[in-house]
């Protein structure tokens, strides 16, 4: 019995040969021999037939590479090669054509081909296989070839075991992978020491034919082009059969991995023999994290910022047993007298020594200030907005229009010149921003969501990873999310957004109270408490988490604004409330301040389009700027009372000639001379550099313009408050080492590429890092962690900066 099992499969391999046998037209095959090499020649009127049986042992699966190779370079009659197997045909010709750009042809005489494999053998048994090779050519003569099939022994890929192979066009290769029982993901990692020649990884089904040529390797799975270094994160969920083949195929030409056409085939010449295009690689495939590290990533992120929530109310508590132990303190004072009243407002509830409460005096309304006459306004407590009193309705100055501008013309201003209109006109022309920003924000969103939804859509069906720059050795999918590291990374934007919101709006809470029993030292000392563009930044803030968390769900070269349009605002909308801090009458509406933000979106969109190789856009843009920064710094310089419209270059002409040329003055404002010729030589100097170097991030470049504006104008502010005597409390002194801190750890962080949309896929690619967070989060996620606290601190040191001028008269704060 055990010599007639043995028997068995040699008598059916002999009975397939000899049905081949009689059914072939040409007469019988000739048995082939693996690893031998054939050698003989076709033409119209003779074909030759090759079959080649083997047996496979239970639960193996083998692969058959067939080499075939001919001297032959006439295209008319290529020699045609037929592989016919149980569940497939594949066929080639030779010479193989491959064809490029511009109709330029790459032609071959060498060919191998890894045929499509048999299925697994049962346990029960060893399996038997026929391969049949069919040799054929219309040619009138004979042409000569060579055969070659042999048995692949390194066919199945193994985890954490690197494996190194050859590839070239007409030569490409691919592997199998079976998914171990204890791995539900796997990353497949592809390194080579040669930059070029171009190639394409690609993860398919284990279904045949297996498409490994350039111009069909696109048409199943998923792929990515290559140069030194690919990864591809493969799922068992999504291969039923829990296994795959992973495809490696050389590319006749570089233009898709960044490289240029061959100097070979320049000129009339468009077709070329047998380029050398051969490229070692090294293939290696390890488990990916485990579930497990998804929960700690999540818990991370959020208990990280939750802890600044905790630390925000811990700072209040104590400000608050503070306030009432010094309101204890001054009640049982003897110097405060008896039924004085103290009441606690946003910062402190000190009060000046000899104060009482709802005394007002005169001298604190130099200029004729409002707010302490009641027949000019309603009383102080009152915060209703009316839907008829606008600020276009009626001036809040007084009655003489020309006020304005002697005020506005003394050396030295104080902040009672600048606060004069009525509290609640200005606190509503400030709450525009809020409601304007949240409106903006809901339509800029809303298509934005839908259109990355789109792209990751495309990503997925296509399986094109050539769409988006993520970065592939550190991408973890969750859902239909490609890269879900980089969108969870974002969440801090968020959540210190809305505690900055909290922040505020605890301080507006206590403002008011502070109204509602007319507290002199909210109506006539410290800064005005408008606390609109305070909100907005806040709003601002988490809609940058969103917007990023968008971008990174496909980053690209055409969505890239979508992370730096509220970067801009965010910029903006600190600059105008360090502006407005000491000139709350004269900062610039709303309207005017997100027009002028729409233009900058505008420009960058621009950019991207036009910015890259287009001289003329760089030309207007330069001029565009140097323009803007010279009106700008007038508006600032004067007040606000410079006027534009088609006589300003007379009067600028004239201004020049009288205190520059005529009499060289000194400027009656200095420090503001000083702030603005600064400014200015620094954005002339964005203006040269974009001029010369073009570069192609535009985005980044217009908003490296707005960060170094803003903390030019934030250490100009810093440097005149303690040039004033002022003083810098510890919540902010602390708020500003913080930032600095933080910021500069960003930023290092900010500056580890590890993709670029700027270049090609595969060149991007290169720059790809492992995790450095917990195995799930690489360089990028922590700048949008760090940024996120730095961005938060930075909001802080904007709303603490100036409390210690709760206590100070008005007319005794500088303007600068």
């Amino acid at each position: 019995m055990a010599g007639g099992a043995a028997a068995a499969p040699g008598v059916l391999l002999c009975a397939l040969l000899w049905a081949v046998s009689a059914a072939a037209p040409g007469g019988s095959p000739a048995p082939g021999a693996f690893g031998r090499v054939y050698r003989g020649a076709v033409n119209i009127s003779a074909e030759r037939l090759y079959a080649f049986a083997y047996s496979s042992e239970p639960g193996q699966v083998d692969a058959v590479r067939v080499y075939v190779n001919s001297s032959s370079e006439n295209l008319q009659y290529p020699i045609l090669f037929v592989v016919r197997q149980q569940k497939g045909v594949l066929s080639w010709q030779v010479p193989l054509i491959f064809r490029g750009l511009y109709q330029r042809t790459y032609n071959y005489q060498e060919v191998s081909r890894t045929l499509c494999p048999s299925e697994p053998a049962p346990e029960t048994g060893p399996s038997d296989q026929i391969i049949f090779v069919d040799v054929a050519s219309m040619a009138p003569f004979n042409i000569a070839y060579e055969l070659l099939v042999t048995r692949l022994e390194s066919f199945q890929l193994e985890t954490n075991r690197p494996f190194n192979f050859t590839a070239s066009p007409s030569q490409p290769q691919y592997f199998l992978y079976k998914f171990p029982q204890d791995v539900d993901s796997v990353i497949i990692k592809v390194v080579s020491d040669a930059v070029y020649p171009c190639s394409v990884v690609s993860v398919q089904d284990i279904v045949c034919p297996v498409y490994d040529l350039d111009h069909n390797v696109e048409f199943n799975g998923v792929y990515q082009s290559m140069t030194k270094q690919a990864a591809i994160t493969v799922q068992r969920k999504d291969f039923p059969g829990e296994q795959f083949f992973v495809v490696f195929v050389i590319k006749p030409e570089d233009y898709a991995c960044g490289g240029s056409v061959p100097s070979s085939i320049h000129g009339n010449v468009n077709r070329t023999w047998n380029l050398q295009r051969t490229k070692n690689l090294q293939v290696t495939i390890v488990p990916s994290i485990k579930k497990s590290v998804y929960i700690q990533a999540m818990l991370f992120s959020f208990l990280s910022f939750l802890s600044f929530y905790v630390g925000s109310v811990v700072v209040a508590f104590v400000h608050y047993i503070r306030v009432r132990r010094k309101a204890s303190a001054e009640r049982l004072s003897p110097e405060s007298g008896s039924g004085v009243m103290t009441s606690s407002h946003p910062i402190t509830a000190s009060t000046p020594e000899g104060s009482s409460y709802g005394a007002i005096d005169e001298s604190s309304s130099s200029g004729g200030r409002q707010l302490s006459s009641p027949e000019h306004g309603p009383p102080a407590g009152s915060d209703t907005d009316s839907s008829v009193e606008e600020e276009s309705d009626f001036d809040t100055m007084p009655e003489i229009e020309s006020d304005k501008n002697v005020i506005r013309t003394k050396v030295f201003l104080y902040l009672s010149d600048l606060s004069r209109k009525d509290r609640r006109i200005v606190s509503k022309k400030y709450k525009i921003y809020f409601w304007n920003i949240i409106t903006i924000a809901v339509f800029y969103a809303l298509p934005v969501i839908q259109l990355v939804i789109t792209y990751q859509t495309v990503v997925n069906v296509t399986g094109n990873q050539d769409i988006c720059y993520y970065n592939f050795l550190c991408a973890h999918p969750l859902g239909v999310l490609s890269a879900f590291n980089n969108i969870l990374s974002n969440v801090g934007h968020m959540l210190l957004g809305f505690l900055f919101l909290l922040i505020v709006l605890r301080r507006n809470i206590l403002h008011r109270r502070a109204m509602e029993m007319k507290d002199v030292y909210t109506l006539d000392y410290g800064i005005p408490k408008h606390f609109g563009l305070f909100y907005a930044m806040g709003i601002a803030l988490m809609m940058e988490g969103v917007l990023s968390a968008c971008y990174h769900v496909c980053p690209n070269y055409s969505n890239f604004q979508f992370d730096t349009s509220f970067m801009y605002m965010i910029a903006g909308l600190c600059m105008l409330k360090l502006y407005q801090t000491r000139h709350p009458d004269i900062n610039a509406s709303a309207y005017s301040a997100y027009a002028s933000f729409a233009v900058v979106i505008c420009l960058a969109v621009l950019g991207v389009v036009f910015g890259k190789n287009d001289m003329w856009f760089w030309v207007i843009f330069s001029l565009i700027h140097v323009l803007a920064s010279l009106a700008l710094s007038t508006q600032i310089y004067y007040m606000g009372r410079f006027k534009m419209d088609l006589g300003m270059f007379r009067r600028a002409a004239m201004v020049l000639y009288t205190d520059c040329i005529q009499q060289c003055s000194r400027p009656m404002y200095m420090d503001r001379m000083v702030l603005l010729i600064v400014g200015n030589l620094v954005n002339w100097s964005f203006a040269i550099f974009g001029l010369v170097y073009r570069p192609r991030d535009f985005a980044s470049y217009i908003l490296g313009i707005f960060i170094c504006n803003l903390l030019l104008y934030l250490a100009f502010y810093i440097i005149m408050k303690i040039r004033s005597s002022e003083k810098l409390l510890p919540i902010p002194l602390f708020c500003i080492v913080a930032t600095a801190v933080v910021w500069g750890a960003a930023l290092y962080f900010f500056f580890q590429t590890l993709s670029s949309w700027e270049e090609t896929p595969a060149e991007s690619r290169e720059k790809n890092r492992p995790c450095i967070l917990l195995g799930f989060f690489d360089d990028h996620d922590v700048w949008h962690f760090l940024s996120a606290a730095a961005l938060f601190f930075s909001f802080l040191v904007l709303l603490t900066l100036d409390d210690d001028l709760d206590t100070v008269r008005r007319d005794k704060i500088p303007v600068f």
